[in-house]
């Protein structure tokens, strides 16, 4: 990390423009470096990147082995999803960042997939700013406070059937607007500040296995949900996938 930090100062000070118009994270920083050099020092720089990346990777693989989870059972909406992105994208190139935004129907998944298993289910922890109430209960000023979003987001007076899964329920909802039904990444000034790499990422990955594969089960898929602060799946997931006759020739 710290060759990284040294090689994109390098291509700044090359720069005559500061980095160009588009600019990476760690150029941002390092901009701010130059700003408040004693607060952005190059450790701060690096904890700051580590910790999205770290981030990022655990919950994002976490989400993907339960999207396709989900998937393999309801082969009915791998199909849809498999024949959404041949008729957008085709079959003369593979699915690309940018498609991401003009396949509804894959984002629908994705949203299902973390409506029925938040990679964070408990979010972060949260203090309360000034003693209050909810609920009925007396909540004092500094107390710790976790927001079970798996519960919420599973609950049976809230959506209908949740235990089942159907892509199709987020079709036309406005995510910013679901009156706390959903919200995997949490809320406000508090949400996760990689909400939107991390769509972009997952769906990204999650396109490019179902354009580019056919997938078959290999025995019974366990869904069972481990313990911890990213809900696991105990039995890692286990699926055969052959490379469609189309992607062969584009990458040959």
């Amino acid at each position: 990390m710290e060759n990284v930090i040294k090689d994109r100062r390098r291509r700044r000070e090359e720069e005559s423009d500061g980095g160009g118009k588009q600019k990476s994270l760690i150029q941002v920083l390092l901009d701010l470096q130059r700003e408040e050099p004693e607060y952005y020092t190059d450790e701060t720089i690096r904890n700051l990147f580590l910790v999205l990346v770290q981030g990022a990777s655990h919950t994002s693989s976490n989400t993907l082995e339960w999207a396709f989870s989900l998937l393999l059972q309801h082969p009915d909406i791998l199909a849809r999803a498999r024949a959404e992105i041949d008729n957008l994208v085709g079959k003369d190139r593979l699915v690309r960042e940018s498609d991401i935004t003009k396949i509804p129907y894959l984002r629908c998944i994705i949203n299902e997939t973390l409506r029925m298993h938040p990679a964070a289910p408990l979010l972060t922890p949260h203090c309360s700013s000034q003693t209050c109430t909810v609920g009925g209960f007396r909540v004092p000023r500094g107390t710790i406070l976790l927001v079970n979003a798996w519960d919420i987001q599973n609950d049976p007076r809230t959506w209908d059937d949740p235990e089942k899964f159907v892509p199709e329920r987020f079709e036309g909802l406005d995510e910013g607007k679901n009156d706390f039904k959903y919200f995997p990444f949490g809320w406000g000034r508090r949400g996760c500040p990689g909400e939107n790499m991390a769509k972009q990422m997952v769906g990204l990955a999650l396109g490019s296995l179902i354009q580019c594969f056919e997938w078959e089960n290999v025995g019974e898929i366990d869904m069972t949900e481990g313990k911890g602060v990213i809900t696991p799946k105990v039995q890692p997931l286990r699926a055969r996938c052959i490379p469609l006759p189309f992607v062969v020739d584009l990458l040959s």
